[in-house]
């Protein structure tokens, strides 16, 4: 089953002193476009963390972020420094009477000057965060990220495949026509040859090799088979458990191949209207295509 290359996955660890959250955001690339933010107690797992989303996450622009954040009831509370605070406010006092200004606020000022309110000395234990708490967090958001890509991978699958029905349908119906084609081919070419053959100049031998050149020029039989059996190799390939975005776009390389050929030989404009048909299909499985993974 197809799986999508845009995901997200988060997890989180709570403790009394912090809060770790790890979220890893995926969308579509031609190889593994990896960013990573760490807080500095990880900065020496870095290597470590990219080889385990390298390997779990194959290709992608992938964005992951770790974030640390003390929790309120170990952040401490602010102390209120009194005698500053008192000399702050006598002194803006006094200012304010020798100004004879109006001193409502004198309180509210005075608090607000610089180190009045002072924070508690509290003990970070953020920097207690340690690998061992942090690696199943990384593995949790993996996980739900790949659940989230395979979701839509499901979806993904279903749209490319009804793509891939409808050429075969196109298909049945320039295998319907082409008798008819043949037929008209055929005439044509009797009727130009009892023009040639009242020439002096006519040559039969000649006129036979090139008409059975021409002939197998317009032969289409060929074409038909391969992209049967190419169509029938993509939705094999699409059911495959491994990664197939990469091999699925060669193979779709190869069913453009082959249903321009038989529109470039079949000189029939029914077979060349549906060969245009099929190539709108073949686009929109293309245009998936870049987002699988």
């Amino acid at each position: 089953m197809l799986q999508s290359m845009t995901g997200f996955g988060s997890a989180q660890l709570e403790t009394e002193s912090f809060t770790v959250c790890v979220e890893i955001k995926s969308l579509n690339s031609k190889s593994m476009d990896l960013s990573v933010r760490l807080p500095r107690s990880l900065s020496d797992k870095e290597l470590e963390i990219r080889n385990i989303i390298a390997k779990s996450l194959v290709r992608g622009k992938v964005n992951l972020s770790i974030e640390v954040s003390r929790n309120r009831a170990a952040a401490g509370r602010n102390r209120i420094n009194t005698e500053l605070l008192q000399t702050y406010y006598k002194e803006l006092e006094a200012a304010a009477t020798a100004v004879g200004a109006s001193s409502p606020d004198l309180f509210r000022l005075a608090l607000q000057m610089p180190e009045v309110l002072q924070a508690d000395a509290v003990e970070d234990k953020t920097e207690d965060l340690n690998w061992e708490q942090v690696t199943p967090l990384l593995l949790e958001a993996i996980d739900r990220l790949n659940v989230f890509r395979a979701d839509e991978g499901k979806a993904l699958t279903n749209e490319i495949i009804s793509y891939i029905d409808r050429i075969r349908i196109l298909l049945a119906e320039v295998e319907k026509h082409d008798p008819s084609r043949v037929e008209q081919i055929k005439t044509r070419i009797q009727g130009h040859m009892q023009d040639l053959s009242s020439s002096e100049a006519f040559n039969q031998n000649r006129f036979e090799q090139e008409m059975i050149y021409y002939i197998e020029k317009l032969d289409i039989a060929e074409e038909k088979v391969r992209l049967v059996n190419h169509l029938h190799y993509f939705t094999e390939t699409v059911y495959l458990p491994e990664p197939t975005g990469k091999k699925l776009a060669f193979i779709s390389q190869e069913i453009g191949r082959e249903i321009n050929t038989i529109g470039s030989k079949a000189n029939d404009s029914t077979i060349q209207h549906l060969v245009v048909e099929m190539k709108e299909e073949l686009e929109k499985i293309k245009e998936q295509l870049n987002n699988i993974l």
